[in-house]
């Protein structure tokens, strides 16, 4: 699958995991996906499997906004924030495809801070 393709499929996924619609959101998976989550120290085999753990989440994101995607060939990066119940989690995902679809993704989460007032004078805040 061409970038083009790939950049569609990935806009695709990630507006229904927005919109709550777990079919379309796991039709960018091969039937033999792995998924981990590294903090947590957990992997998950095979799309069906992770869609069923997707689709028992307790809580329904509040807010979800795709921050960037950036990629090529067979390995793309998004970065987006999910809000659960007023709180941010910051989210990167690593997609490798295989023949137009997800045969690896790794996903990292963290939580916002508050920058210390010492290295104010070389930043800027974000809007």
């Amino acid at each position: 699958m061409e970038t083009p393709n790939i950049r569609a499929a990935i806009d695709r996924h990630w507006a229904a995991s927005a919109a709550g619609d777990q079919v379309t959101e796991h039709e960018i998976y091969h039937d033999d996906a792995v998924c981990s989550y590294p903090q947590s120290g957990e992997v998950i085999r095979g799309r069906h499997n992770l869609q069923a753990l997707r689709s028992h989440h307790p809580g329904k994101p509040s807010g979800f906004a795709v921050r960037r995607i950036v990629g090529e060939g067979g390995v793309w990066v998004s970065e987006y924030v999910i809000d659960y119940a007023g709180k941010s989690a910051f989210t990167v995902s690593i997609m490798e495809f295989r023949d137009g679809k997800v045969m690896r993704e790794t996903q990292y989460f963290a939580d916002s801070f508050e920058a210390p007032a010492w290295r104010g004078q070389w930043v800027e805040r974000e809007a």
